[in-house]
């Protein structure tokens, strides 16, 4: 699929696209549970367009800028106004 076809609601999305941008890493607690994650904002583009990619925890040391990544099942969302894809507990990140 392109990046460019990406929009907020979809569902069991796959995509493969290199990461062109990385930020630093924050912490968010966790509503539910007494835990806090790490997280950070990437940016992934193919020859279409470019997405932000939100990394959690351990995806955050897997994924480094220039690298092509390949993301299976994962889902589409809008935060803030701006569309970003996200990998999910049922997603799959592999670095290619």
């Amino acid at each position: 699929m392109d990046i460019k076809d990406l929009k907020d609601g979809m569902k069991r999305v796959s995509v493969e696209a290199q990461v062109v941008e990385k930020g630093d890493p924050r912490e968010v607690k966790s509503r539910f549970k007494d835990e806090t994650y790490r997280i950070v904002d990437a940016v992934i583009a193919d020859e279409t367009g470019s997405i932000k990619l939100t990394l959690w925890n351990e995806q955050i040391d897997q994924v480094n800028v220039g690298d092509k990544i390949k993301i299976e099942n994962g889902y589409v969302t809008s935060f803030k106004s701006e569309t970003q894809l996200n990998v999910g507990k049922f997603g799959k990140l592999t670095v290619q």
